[in-house]
């Protein structure tokens, strides 16, 4: 590097503090965080000196390019001179893409400056010498979160489309934004969606049904029939119990189970109970017993048929698989067939998730609620919304509260909002033994229900849904199901994450899907042979199920039998109960 002008050597000491006080900073703060989360004692070893040393000489000079250029623009107007690009977002950044952020040298620098300190924090975490990867990944994942929480566009200063709002509404969207704060601050949560234009019932989960059983895990909610003739074998569908089930039945033209009901299916469908204190003993075996199980006998038996079809979605899945394994440990095999929506068999790899499940949080978890609480909603939204905070946090604090909008009608995110909670009991065993311990891809290690389960015996037909961008079930996991699971498996691979990629209509006819791999390999080398289809899954998987529906009868005109009668019409009132 040749020598700096005069005027610059000032700027080029102050840099060399400035790296040196982030670095401080960032690594006072990773500490802090790991033992907040309870990740262990040990504090975040310092970076090797001369790799540090390298990061720090890049980063003095990239800051030293910035500061000259915004200079050299002052001295000859903004309007004069293009912005001169010494680090560009990443792809996808929409933080900065309003116009003034770079009409102006002032906050094009700001953007610029920040862009550069952010890379290097990742830079600088890269460097550290952390052999175990787990770990490594922790620190990764904080350290985006202070990048995140630190951005310029959150802070009414240092974020130009605040100011330009402000002066043109003559001050109305500060104080339109403060009132959306109060709100916010109120209500406990972050706004995504104008929530005055939703009602479970009136416009979401409008699907036409009946309750006709309850216990104190779940309702059972049958779909009225919306052809003539329907499959002798009904379905049964088993959402997550971590969200409502109403992500798979949002308006009628996104709704999977409305979907699912015209293609000729007998529709039954599990809604869990938004725990309260009375539940909050509820475990692991109860969900299996009261729920999964308890919903394939009374569905056989209303449908008149000694084998149904069922459906999991995320850990639905997991709980209708594991309930599959115990009664084929007991000699039953009720179901013919198995559809699997982004769930996970085989835990060796969860994604960011896992990040924080280790046995030092667990041991505190379990002494606080492992006998008998709650785990609440409000805490598992936040570490969901976490893992994409740009999105689902940063974006609505500048939307909302610094330029004072109503943020749109969007419906997923209003479910979203809508969480739930879990059994401390059942949150505990869920985590340690298959989060933590991996236990459930091993015959015979883990007893549920009084039966040492095997997934090997499950042994139906499958049809497994992984999506190729989702950030909560990573596929390359997911595929792992097939190498779990008896019986001849169907692998698929969605486009988008872990909800868009499942809720995608057939009517609409969007994005595409990969079918066909070679799945006696590896997920990469099933990808590299799978082909692409344009349009939705949805399509493809009722052509599969039809193939297990046992021939055709004549639709039902009445919910329920003798034994279960109607006790109210869907959607019910547990899915109604708020956190």
């Amino acid at each position: 590097m040749s020598m700096p002008p005069d005027s610059l050597v000032p700027a080029l000491q102050n840099f060399m503090q400035a790296g040196q006080v982030l670095a401080r900073s960032v690594l006072g703060f990773l500490d802090s965080q790991q033992q907040a989360a309870g990740a262990g004692g040990s504090a975040v070893p310092p970076p090797d000196p001369q790799r540090f040393a390298a990061l720090q000489q890049r980063y003095f000079e990239q800051q030293a390019q910035l500061w000259n250029a915004m200079l050299q623009r002052g001295k000859e107007g903004a309007a004069a001179t293009a912005p001169a690009t010494v680090i560009a977002p990443e792809p996808g950044d929409r933080r900065f893409s309003a116009p003034e952020w770079q009409s102006s040298p002032v906050f094009d620098y700001v953007r610029q400056a920040y862009l550069l300190n952010s890379r290097f924090v990742r830079d600088l975490v890269e460097a550290l010498p952390v052999e175990d990867e787990k770990a490594h990944n922790r620190l990764r994942f904080l350290a985006r979160q202070y990048i995140d929480a630190l951005s310029p566009a959150n802070f009414a200063a240092t974020n130009p489309e605040f100011i330009r709002l402000a002066v043109e509404s003559k001050g109305k969207t500060i104080t339109d934004g403060i009132n959306n704060l109060i709100r916010d601050y109120e209500k406990g949560r972050i706004s995504m969606t104008d929530e005055s234009l939703f009602e479970v019932g009136r416009n979401l989960a409008t699907t036409p049904g009946t309750v006709i059983y309850e216990n104190e895990v779940m309702q059972l909610i049958q779909y009225a029939p919306l052809t003539d003739a329907v499959a002798k074998r009904p379905l049964l569908i088993v959402p997550p119990c971590i969200n409502k089930y109403y992500i798979l039945d949002l308006q009628a033209e996104n709704s999977f189970v409305r979907y699912a009901v015209e293609q000729g299916n007998t529709v039954f469908l599990v809604s869990w109970r938004n725990v309260k204190a009375p539940q909050g003993l509820l475990g692991w075996d109860d969900y299996l017993e009261q729920g999964a199980i308890r919903a394939i006998e009374i569905a056989a038996e209303i449908g008149k048929s000694a084998q149904i079809n069922v459906l999991g979605f995320c850990v639905g899945g997991t709980i209708l698989t594991s309930a599959l394994a115990v009664l084929a440990g007991r000699g039953e095999v009720p179901v013919s067939s198995l559809t699997l929506l982004t769930t996970l068999l085989d835990f060796s790899d969860t994604g960011e998730i896992g990040l924080f499940i280790d046995e030092a949080s667990l041991a505190a978890r379990d002494a606080a609620i492992g006998k008998g609480g709650i785990m609440k909603g409000s805490e598992l939204a936040g570490v969901f919304s976490a893992l994409r905070a740009n999105d689902l946090i940063w974006n609505y604090v500048a939307s909302n509260y610094l330029k004072g909008q109503t943020p749109p009608a969007f419906d997923l995110l209003y479910w979203n909002s809508d969480s739930t909670n879990l059994p401390g009991p059942f949150a505990c065993w869920y985590m340690r033994n298959l989060y933590l311990n991996n236990s459930l891809r091993i015959p015979g290690k883990l007893e549920m229900c009084g039966v040492r389960v095997d997934l090997g015996r499950v042994n139906m037909p499958s049809y497994l849904l992984a999506t190729r961008e989702d950030h909560i079930v990573p596929w390359q996991t997911s595929y792992q199901g097939t190498r779990l699971l008896g019986g001849e498996s169907r692998f698929v691979l969605g486009a988008s994450g872990h909800i868009a990629g499942v809720v995608n209509p057939a009517s609409k006819n969007k994005r595409s899907y990969w079918t066909g791999g070679d799945q006696r390999g590896d997920a990469e080398t099933w990808l590299a042979g799978a082909e692409e289809r344009k349009g939705s899954w949805w399509t493809d998987w009722s052509a599969w199920l039809a193939q297990h529906a046992g021939g055709q009868c004549k639709a039902r005109a009445k919910p329920g039998n003798a034994r279960h009668r109607p006790i109210e019409p869907a959607p019910g009132r547990y899915v109604k109960e708020k956190a």
